[in-house]
């Protein structure tokens, strides 16, 4: 009966972290910089939990610290907001498409 319960809980607490995740999809158009790492254009599949980010196209991935904030209006498409450090454009912000979902990069 222990096994059980223990079991149950497992599930439960595995579902609401798998919940918690949200994924998505963005498309760079220009060579952007993420923790150091240069991403090329492209289509890449973002994962999101509550203060990091795992960016992946392929075998390429980065991860980074992150925060969410929420808007007060929805984003009608997702969109990519860039800071230029060194010549190179460094990604700042990601607004969700169809959420009022920003992420912000630390």
């Amino acid at each position: 009966m222990l096994n059980k319960l223990f079991f149950l809980t497992a599930i439960l607490l595995l579902s609401f972290s798998v919940a918690s995740a949200k994924t998505f999809t963005v498309k760079l158009h220009q060579p952007s910089v993420v923790e150091g790492k240069e991403l090329k254009p492209g289509n890449y599949k973002v994962q999101l939990s509550d203060s990091a980010i795992t960016i992946t196209n392929g075998k390429e991935t980065v991860e980074s610290t992150i925060k969410t904030e929420e808007g007060s209006e929805r984003f009608a498409s997702t969109s990519v907001r860039y800071t230029e450090d060194a010549g190179k454009m460094k990604i700042r912000e990601i607004r969700v498409g169809g959420t009022s979902t920003k992420v912000v990069f630390n």
